[in-house]
């Protein structure tokens, strides 16, 4: 039986695309404690035996806070942003009384009125620092502040001036980057740790976006994570602005194994991908270490915050629209959801006697009542503050998922539903695929990997056709004929293109010097000279390793290179063309412009981004910089000589792709 060159090619497709969807799999699988590795010798001990609650209608065992993130005061835009934070502080917190609110990073915009250029700004500093004093939040209870990579744009080190985080933040005074703070509430204790993975140098941006903890770091956060211990924390909640998928470290499966290993830690919280542009508005997973990961939305845009509480050793939480109200959180039974089976005993559950709901507003609440599935509505009894509790019996529910509902009117007769899933045999839902992938992948690497394909296919599929060119002028192989005439048409182009050395050349030297060289030379920080590569950034003495460099890269090898690719492909197809068959008039003006629009545009584009450049390093750092200005005049210069194209250039393509006559490769 013959077997196909297409059969083996499909074969080969198909293992490729299984090994990749295998290792996706097992990327964002949650079994739990998977981010501690088995040869580690702490490993084997046994986990401390998770402790039961009795959970019935008692006040105690109760903790809750707010969270709230990617604030962006800025003196530039929508000042709504600073009046209505000032709203948050006075009436929001009021009305929950937290015991503690979270402001994990990205407390200022730093941006310049035209949105490109980066730095800090004093004033939107003092902004901050005067709407928590004047609010008196810090009085009423415990804000813990950190930075986000907003407050880092345009800073040379933690001890510049321009670092107003030090001065205009609450905990800035006191800690310059990754804090503990601890508190008790009840009988219980509560730790909650801040993850500062800022860089330093922080450039401006676009080089700003992902984060790092070094070494020196990772030992902080260690100690701090001692400390707890030494305390006999209860229970720790770890915060801070980057998502671990957007952290780098030199530590070994890095700051996830640390809270892994803290068998406290019940939930990372953070911001900074602000929904991913609203594709995302629900970005949660359970890390493989067993705890919680949960990136909030921001409130520059969306004005969203956080209500996060610990009853009776169950993590719940509700992410709240600004001014939505009355408020309502399900604690006892939880949602099935955001089960962490390694963390919580799911037995102080199954054994209770109340469900248990917080029901929060701005004036007193009227009524709260609950039900489970189709079953009647049950009033609730107010307890004391937010909590509200009925009795229930677990034994009708033992087995699968159900639903509890409950609703909540105040006395301005505002009402609020609410219904969640629950197990109290353990079974598990799902969370949504691609907030999984981007909380429990590593960026970094999904930029390095996107550069390097994209990187492949400009170079490879040009070096490939020009080697098998060789090969069909010396007769050792036969032009190959594709069944689908549209992509044969295109082999043809690309293949002509591969044939003409001063095209061929810099369209495969250009992108592999993206690999190696110099992207750009100039003030990456104000004052402060560097250069950017692919792999890294070097800032006076300092050195950042590459990440978001990658995706910039990506980014000019899709949207210009290739297509200049194309346009240029497509160009010398037409000269080919009219080699064997000369045109009989000369084209109109209009005709012209028509058929180099797309040059035109993709010139006008490239010139745009070069501006967008100038406007965030300045003059000398555009005019040295070949991944957007130089790519410019190379563009310029390939189009002007392929529309000029001379026959002897072509003579080579065409003693392969003949159409009407025959010739000889000495012609």
């Amino acid at each position: 039986m013959r077997v196909t060159m297409s059969a083996i090619f499909f074969l080969i497709a198909i293992l490729f695309l299984s090994i990749f969807v295998a290792n996706v799999a097992n990327l964002i699988a949650t079994d739990a404690d998977r981010d501690v590795p088995d040869d580690d010798p702490g490993n084997n001990l046994p986990r401390k035996q998770l402790k039961k609650y009795d959970i019935g209608d008692s006040k105690d065992h109760l903790m809750w806070f707010l969270q709230i993130s990617d604030i962006h005061i800025s003196i530039f835009t929508d000042p709504s942003r600073i009046t209505q934070m000032k709203e948050f502080c006075d009436i929001t917190v009021d009305a929950f009384n937290p015991h503690v609110v979270l402001a994990s990073g990205d407390l200022t915009d730093a941006k310049t009125k035209d949105a490109m250029g980066s730095k800090q700004y004093l004033n939107e500093w003092k902004h901050y620092k005067r709407i928590l004093d004047e609010s008196g939040v810090t009085k009423k209870t415990v804000w813990l502040d950190v930075r986000g990579n907003h407050d880092n744009f345009n800073v040379m080190h933690i001890k510049s001036p321009d670092n107003y985080y030090l001065n205009y933040s609450v905990q800035g005074p006191k800690y310059s980057r990754s804090y503990a703070h601890h508190i008790q509430a009840g009988n219980e204790k509560y730790s909650f740790i801040a993850v500062d993975a800022c860089l330093e140098p922080g450039p401006r941006r676009p080089f700003n976006f992902v984060g790092i903890l070094t070494n020196n770091e990772i030992d902080k956060i260690k100690k701090l994570v001692d400390e707890s211990k030494k305390l006999d924390t209860d229970y720790t909640v770890w915060f801070g602005h980057y998502p671990t998928s957007a952290i780098l470290s030199k530590y070994k499966n890095g700051i996830r194994e640390i809270i892994a290993r803290h068998d406290k830690a019940m939930a990372y919280l953070c911001g900074h991908y602000h929904t991913l542009g609203g594709l995302s508005p629900e970005m949660y997973t359970l890390q493989r270490g067993g705890y919680l990961e949960l990136e909030l939305a921001d409130w520059k845009d969306n004005r969203m915050f956080r209500l996060g509480v610990i009853d009776h050793g169950q993590f719940s939480f509700i992410d709240v629209k600004y001014g939505t109200w009355p408020v309502v959180l399900i604690t006892n039974p939880k949602h099935a959801l955001y089960a962490m089976p390694s963390r919580e005993n799911i037995q102080s559950i199954i054994d209770s006697t109340h469900i248990r709901v917080l029901a929060y507003s701005t004036i007193s609440i009227k009524k709260v009542s609950i039900k489970i599935n189709e079953n009647s509505w049950v009033d609730c009894n107010h307890i004391d503050g937010p909590l509200y509790v009925a009795k229930w019996n677990t034994s009708l529910y033992r087995k699968g998922i159900h639903h509890i509902y409950a609703k909540v009117i105040d006395d301005y007769d505002r009402i609020k539903e609410t219904v969640q899933p629950f197990s109290l045999d353990g079974t598990r839902l799902s969370f949504r695929i691609f907030p999984r992938f981007i909380l429990m992948s590593d960026a970094s690497s999904i930029f390095a990997v996107s550069f390097g394909v994209m990187l492949m296919i400009n170079v490879l599929p040009l070096c490939f056709l020009r080697i098998y060119h060789k090969f069909c002028l010396t007769k050792r192989i036969k032009r190959p004929h594709l069944p689908i005439k549209c992509l044969q048409i295109l082999l043809r182009k690309f293949w002509i293109l591969s044939t003409i050395d001063w095209i061929f050349y810099p369209m495969v030297i250009y992108p592999l010097y993206l690999v190696i060289g110099p992207w750009a030379a100039g003030e990456v920080i104000e004052n402060q000279f560097g250069w950017v590569f692919a792999w890294g950034i070097y800032i006076g003495d300092s050195y950042l390793p590459g990440s978001f460099t990658y995706a910039y890269g990506f980014v000019q090898l899709f949207t210009f290179h290739m297509p200049l690719n194309f346009i240029l492909a497509y160009i010398v197809d037409r000269r080919f063309q009219w080699m064997e068959k000369p045109p009989q008039k000369q084209p109109t003006m209009f005709l012209l412009l028509w058929r180099n629009l797309a040059f035109f545009l993709l010139i006008s584009m490239q010139t745009s981004m070069a501006y967008f450049f100038w406007l965030a390093y300045g003059t000398v750092a555009t005019v040295f910089c070949p991944l957007r200005t130089w790519s410019i005049i190379m563009a310029l210069i390939l189009w002007y000589h392929a529309n000029r194209l001379q026959n002897n250039h072509l003579r080579s393509a065409a003693f392969v792709w003949r159409l009407t006559k025959q010739y000889s490769i000495n012609d």
